[in-house]
């Protein structure tokens, strides 16, 4: 109000906040060979550098080391690696398949190359991509109503398309999900047509239902229009801008190479690479005196959208906008991944998390083809415990939920 003076000791008070957020904003880390990210180390410097509870983050990380066999945590506030630590094969120069967390980065991609190839996609995310134009090797269309099929649908899960797993669901309007019949996916061995051929289970807006076809679709529309493959472009406008290490996709399946990235998931980055990611994104697709993402483009990514009014699911990130996890802000948006990957962003927080979990198998390094660092195996063949009247169990279930509100719980400033 007018006229009205602050305490000297409040008054300093709110000067080192903003003295330490405005350091936040302007911080982005060198690469790792370049000395990486600056890190909070013991719990005052935590508390004092990161503005978080350290026990409270190794809270956090115990229900990551109950629920997966491999994998890890890793924390980043105010440009403060504040927390670090893995278990089983995980570790910071692995290069895991990070399964559907990958789709996140398809759709980054998907927003850039809509900011720089305007004129050629000039309706952006309402662009209907069956034609021929976008979508050359989809015609002649096996359902008629996938000419009605938009960009912004196939990024938000709502084209219609097949639903995927042993239970696939759809939903309408925030619904009771509906069950849908298990149906042929992906094929890696022809990855572009098993994608553009999948059926429908509704008309194109209609419902909501998890479809990595989606998403690859998106990728292949991509590659038309930049003329590049999807992890050329990545690498272009994300990983070199960034400092990226060693990194790639899993295109080397047993005997079989495939000939394009899985829009739909499957990169393997080092984890202090994930976590760049993330901050670039935490800051609005800024890094350092670059715009690398679109920031109209990023809020999208983080509420519910006419592409999508069906389901908290907009652009491949998970939001929070409707308030449905508890104890976190609605502007968090994240993406999972099989295995128990996840990373979370939390803007109002200046906050970054990055849970990685696998199979033993996602470690394997003959996906991606690069060397990889001495493995741990001292968790192999690891199993879940059963959930019981009086233990919760090690299945992976709401953990997800639980690492993102159990970090923001250790917010301390």
């Amino acid at each position: 109000m007018r006229g009205m003076k602050f305490p000297r000791a409040r008054a300093f008070t709110l000067l080192a906040t903003f003295t330490v957020t405005a350091a936040a904003a302007d911080y982005f880390p060198p690469p790792d060979t370049e000395g990486g990210w600056r890190t909070a180390q013991g719990a005052a410097e935590v508390r004092e550098k990161a503005g978080l509870d350290l026990a409270r983050l190794e809270d956090a990380y115990k229900i990551c080391d109950h629920t997966t066999p491999n994998g890890g945590l890793l924390v980043v506030r105010h440009g403060w690696l504040a927390f670090e630590k893995y278990f089983g094969r995980a570790s910071r120069n692995a290069n895991p398949d990070m399964a559907s967390t990958g789709k996140a980065f398809t759709s980054i991609a998907c927003g850039i190359m809509l900011q720089e190839f305007h004129d050629k996609i000039p309706d952006g995310l309402d662009t209907k991509v069956f034609t021929e134009k976008y979508l050359p090797e989809a015609l002649p269309l096996d359902d008629p109503r996938k000419a009605e099929i938009t960009l912004g649908q196939l990024l938000s899960m709502s084209a219609g398309t097949w639903g995927e797993g042993q239970t696939p669901s759809g939903t309408v309007n925030g619904g009771k999900p509906e069950p849908l019949k298990p149906g042929k996916g992906q094929d890696i061995r022809d990855l572009d047509m098993s994608s553009i051929r999948v059926p429908l289970w509704c008309a194109p807006g209609a419902g909501y239902s998890y479809s990595s076809p989606s998403p690859h679709i998106a990728s292949i529309v991509l590659r038309h229009t930049t003329g590049m493959e999807l992890q050329d472009y990545i690498g272009k406008k994300l990983g070199t801008p960034m400092g990226w290490g060693a990194w790639g996709y899993c295109l080397h399946r047993g005997d079989f190479d495939m000939p394009h990235a899985n829009g739909a998931g499957s990169i393997a980055l080092h984890a202090t690479d994930a976590l760049r990611f993330g901050w670039c994104l935490a800051k609005q697709g800024r890094w350092r005196d670059r715009q690398l993402v679109p920031p109209d483009y990023i809020a999208l990514c983080q509420k519910v959208t006419k592409h999508n009014p069906h389901f908290p699911f907009s652009l491949q990130f998970e939001h929070n906008e409707r308030g449905q996890i508890l104890g976190v802000p609605r502007d968090a948006f994240y993406k999972t991944g099989a295995g128990g990957f996840c990373l979370y962003v939390v803007p109002s927080l200046d906050l970054v998390i990055y849970k990685l979990g696998g199979k033993d198998g996602q470690y394997d390094h003959a996906l991606t083809g690069l060397p990889q660092p001495e493995q741990s195996h001292d968790r192999d063949g690891w199993q879940p415990s059963p959930r019981t009247a009086f233990d919760e169990g090690s299945a992976n279930g709401d953990s997800t939920w639980r690492v993102l509100e159990f970090v923001c719980g250790a917010v301390r400033d």
